[in-house]
């Protein structure tokens, strides 16, 4: 049985759909990512299971029991906010422990769950400071030690890690996912960042506007995007979608290699990153269309210097030009390894 079950849930103020009649599930010791741009209605999604927002139609189901309209005390949910959310005037300690002091538990179990999490999250030096002598990072690890001493049946996440800096962020993201496993937490985790959802989630819900674009695993959702909306915003730089009459052919930037034969492309721009360059180039032969490949290493090419670019055919995607939709693996394009990507194009524009 699903731990969380949303069914149909929508949230509308006035003339504005904010969410638009979702539905998913999550099973027990699930991490879950809910990715999208901004205003897209992951926060608000959050909000509703929390119960600090009221849905306007739909029904949220926690163990099978209906959470719809309970108030967020009752609901028995952790949350991690985007800030910290601490008490200044309480010690570490105080912080920790102050949902479980508030429901009563007693100073007994409360000190034997505060020895558990403050080892788990590598507190047990702090305990005695207040926030203010604790650096971000400690700061934060506060915050999830307070969300798992409730040992709550589910915990909702809302961007944690936005506040800190990149190299911190990315430590957190591996201790994050490691607690995670090792407690066997149940986590709906809402971000606008795909590194993280990437590599930190099993399953990715994506949002488009209020509703989603796709649910599945991140390699799902990279391999087999199942419409241009999912094929641009998952990868970085975005796939590339080449347009035809009836069709986009997709490909991603790391999938082309340059060879003796192949599209000709005419060198734009170039972006060094150290590990790999990014290069922008136009091709002539397709109404001087973008496209964007990375290669490794340092690739300073000057402007205006001739390409030939390739790509295997199962590195290719293909959507409908007025859905956006995937279509079929039928439709595709069956083509030898590094056939030529003008003869590939052929084929796509007479199908």
């Amino acid at each position: 049985m699903s731990q969380l079950e949303v069914r149909q849930l929508r949230k509308q103020w006035q003339e504005t759909l904010a969410v638009k009649d979702i539905s998913f599930e999550i099973a027990q010791g699930e991490f879950v990512a809910l990715l999208g741009p901004s205003g897209c209605g992951k926060s608000t999604t959050l909000k509703m299971i929390a119960g600090l927002e009221d849905p306007s139609a739909g029904s949220i189901h926690l163990n099978g029991q209906d959470i719809t309209h309970l108030p967020p005390g009752k609901r028995g949910l952790a949350m991690v906010f985007q800030s910290y959310a601490l008490f200044p005037h309480l010690s570490i300690a105080e912080n920790i422990v102050f949902g479980l002091k508030a429901r009563g538990v007693g100073a007994l179990e409360r000190d034997q769950r505060l020895k558990r999490v403050t080892d788990l999250v590598n507190l047990g030096d702090h305990l005695a400071k207040k926030p203010s002598q604790l650096s971000g990072g400690q700061c934060q690890r506060v915050a999830l030690a307070r969300a798992i001493i409730a040992e709550a049946p589910l915990c909702l996440m809302d961007e944690p890690l936005s506040n800190l800096d990149a190299k911190l962020r990315n430590e957190m993201r591996v201790e994050l996912r490691a607690l995670q496993q090792r407690l066997g937490m149940t986590v709906l985790y809402v971000t606008h960042d795909q590194v993280e959802a990437m590599s930190m989630a099993d399953r990715i819900l994506l949002l488009n506007q209020g509703e989603i674009a796709q649910c599945g695993t991140p390699n799902a959702l990279y391999q087999t995007p199942e419409n241009t909306f999912v094929a641009r915003f998952i990868g970085n730089p975005p796939m590339n979608l080449l347009h035809q009459d009836r069709s986009m052919l997709g490909v991603r930037p790391e999938h082309i290699r340059l060879a003796e034969t192949g599209i000709a492309a005419d060198v734009q721009r170039c972006d060094y990153h150290g590990a790999d360059t990014i290069i922008d180039a136009c091709l002539p032969s397709l109404s001087q269309q973008l496209i964007k490949l990375r290669l490794p290493g340092h690739q300073l090419l000057a402007t205006g210097t001739r390409l030939n670019l390739q790509w295997f055919s199962d590195d290719q995607h293909l959507f409908c030009n007025t859905t956006g939709q995937r279509l079929p693996d039928y439709a595709q394009p069956t083509l030898t390894t590094h056939s030529l990507i003008q003869k590939e194009l052929h084929h796509v524009t007479q199908h």
